[in-house]
């Protein structure tokens, strides 16, 4: 485990964390900043040492209903993370390792927990795409899209910078995100791990029985 001495206002100041050109087509899907980088493995979690306030994010769910984030995952071990449907690398491996691990728990423990798959890209990704894009890997994922000006809000709220679609040199529409996911205890509702995209699902399997318990992995 590494603990960091990185409080939550540190990592809003550095305003990037990891950023992901999902399908660019050329080197820029490479990370462009990390923060808290240390030696050692780095697939493993940054504890924070001030946690994350859950973001009052209140969007619309793959069933066009309207869906606020902090009632309804109050309680739950909550998982975040902001991506988008079209990203052809970084968003399907990161959601897919976590529908992996989240089979390894119990029932009960699968039903407790909350994985919440927030759009990048809220102009293509529509609640019946997220919806037919997540039913393809858990079916209990819960996605969510509205406007951008909001999610980019509650993003940066998480020290994770996003930017609006655009087009790359090649014409194809691209999402620059931040790749890190977000663990949320049940006990506190604050935000006390990190996630990169290097995560593997060996580490999400090892440490989701613990994070659904609200402690350190």
């Amino acid at each position: 485990m590494r603990k960091t001495t990185f409080a939550a206002a540190a990592l809003l100041a550095a305003a990037t964390l990891t950023l992901s050109a999902c399908g660019s087509g050329d080197d820029s899907k490479s990370p462009v900043a990390v923060v808290s980088e240390e030696s050692g493995s780095t697939k493993v979690p940054t504890v924070l040492d001030q946690p994350f306030e859950k973001p009052g994010l209140v969007l619309t769910d793959t069933q066009g209903k309207k869906y606020d984030l902090r009632t309804e995952t109050k309680g739950h071990p909550t998982l975040v993370y902001f991506g988008y449907t079209h990203c052809p690398d970084v968003c399907p491996l990161t959601m897919n390792n976590l529908a992996v691990a989240k089979k390894a728990l119990p029932k009960a423990e699968q039903d407790e927990l909350r994985v919440v798959f927030v759009t990048t890209d809220p102009g293509r990704d529509t609640p019946a795409e997220l919806g037919k894009w997540l039913n393809g890997i858990d079916p209990q994922f819960i996605g969510l899209t509205g406007d951008f000006a909001t999610i980019q809000a509650a993003a940066r709220s998480l020290g994770i910078s996003i930017e609006p679609t655009t087009k790359d040199k090649n014409g194809k529409l691209v999402s620059v995100h931040g790749t890190q996911v977000v663990a949320f205890s049940p006990k506190t509702d604050a935000g006390y791990l990190l996630y990169g995209e290097d995560a593997t699902v060996d580490d999400y399997t090892k440490d989701l029985p613990k994070i659904v318990k609200g402690e350190n992995p």
